[in-house]
C-alpha cells in the first residue's frame, strides 16, 4: 500500500514541474485524493458494498471536483493535473502511466448495460475538456487535445484534435504517392487566390491549412492539365495560337440595356412626377404634329 502511494505521488512530480515536495503533493493534490479514494470505493464495488463504494465516490467529489465511478478500472501511476470537472465513467478503464486534465471526460453515448465507456491504454494523455465518449480504444501513447471530442478508435501514438476528433499525427503515417508540385507555381497560385495560412507551415498539424493546401495543389494540377491540353490544340491548328475571343462593344448591348430600362423601370414613382411627365410628352407630341402640319 505504501508502495503504491509513493509511486503516485513520485508519479506527480514525473509530471508536474509545480510540485516541490512530498508533503505539499499529499496534502494539495485534489487529483492524488481522488485516486486514493477511488480505490478504496473499487474494492467496495467488487465486494458487492455498492451504496457504500458509491457515497464514498459521492464525498471523493464533492471535496474534489472529481467524479470517479467506483466501478471503473484504473491503471497504475495515473494522473489528474488540477482535476475540476473530470469525469470517469463506470465501464471505463485506464491503463498505466495516463494522464488527464481538468474538464475531461470519459463518458458513454447509449443507456444500455454494458461496455459503454472508452478504454485508455498506457501512456495516453488527454488535453483539458476534452471528450471521449464511447465503448472504443484510445491506443498506447496516443495524445487527445484539449477540448476535442472524440467518438471513434484512435490508433496506438497518434495525435488527435478537433470536433470532431481527427488524426493529425501517426506513429506509422499512411503512405501516399507524393503529387510533385513545383513550389514556385504553388506559391504564384497561392498569391493569385491570396491565400494565407496564417504563419503555419506545411508540417504544421491544421487540418484547415493542410485543406487549403491541398485545394491549392489540385487547381495547380488543373493549370498544367489544361496548359498540356492547349499545346495539343497548338501542334494540331497553327492557328489555334493566333485566335482571339471577340471584343465585347458597348454598343452591341445598347438595344438591350434599352430593353431592361423599358421593363424594369422604377415603380415606385411620386405621383407628381408622373404627372409632370406625361404634361411633358403631350406638349412634345403636340409640337411635333403642329410641325408636320407645316412641313405639309
Amino acid at each position: 500500500m505504501f508502495q503504491r502511494l509513493r509511486e503516485d505521488i513520485n508519479s506527480v512530480f514525473d509530471r508536474d514541474p509545480a510540485a516541490r515536495n512530498f508533503l505539499e503533493v499529499l496534502t494539495n493534490y485534489p487529483g492524488l485524493h481522488a485516486l486514493l479514494v477511488h480505490r478504496l470505493s473499487h474494492w467496495l464495488w467488487q465486494k458487492n458494498l455498492k451504496w457504500l463504494a458509491r457515497t464514498l465516490s459521492s464525498l471523493a467529489r464533492w471535496f474534489t471536483g472529481i467524479e470517479i465511478h467506483p466501478g471503473a478500472t484504473i491503471g497504475r501511476r495515473f494522473f489528474i493535473d488540477h482535476g475540476m470537472g473530470v469525469v470517469i465513467g463506470e465501464t471505463a478503464e485506464v491503463g498505466d502511466d495516463v494522464t488527464l486534465y481538468q474538464g475531461v471526460t470519459l463518458g458513454g453515448t447509449s443507456w444500455n448495460k454494458g461496455k459503454r465507456h472508452p478504454t485508455l491504454e498506457d501512456g495516453v494523455i488527454v488535453g483539458a475538456g476534452a471528450k471521449i465518449l464511447g465503448p472504443f480504444t484510445v491506443g498506447a501513447g496516443a495524445k487527445v487535445g484539449s477540448n476535442a471530442v472524440i467518438t471513434k478508435e484512435v490508433p496506438a501514438g497518434a495525435t488527435v484534435v478537433g470536433i470532431p476528433g481527427k488524426v493529425v499525427k501517426r506513429d506509422d503515417p499512411d503512405t501516399v504517392t507524393p503529387l510533385e508540385v513545383d513550389p514556385e507555381r504553388r506559391e504564384a497560385m497561392r498569391r493569385k487566390f491570396g491565400f494565407d495560412a496564417y504563419g503555419v507551415s506545411q508540417d504544421m498539424p491544421d487540418p484547415v491549412a493542410r485543406s487549403m493546401q491541398a485545394m491549392l495543389d489540385h487547381m495547380h494540377a488543373v493549370d498544367e492539365r489544361l496548359e498540356r491540353m492547349c499545346t495539343t490544340l497548338r501542334s494540331i491548328d497553327a492557328g489555334f495560337r493566333d485566335s482571339n475571343l471577340p471584343e465585347l462593344r458597348d454598343e452591341d448591348f445598347a438595344n438591350v440595356l434599352a430593353d431592361v430600362d423599358s421593363c424594369c423601370g422604377p415603380q415606385d414613382e411620386p405621383q407628381g412626377d408622373k404627372t409632370a411627365d406625361a404634361q411633358d410628352h403631350t406638349e412634345a407630341e403636340g409640337g411635333d404634329t403642329a410641325a408636320r402640319r407645316q412641313n405639309g
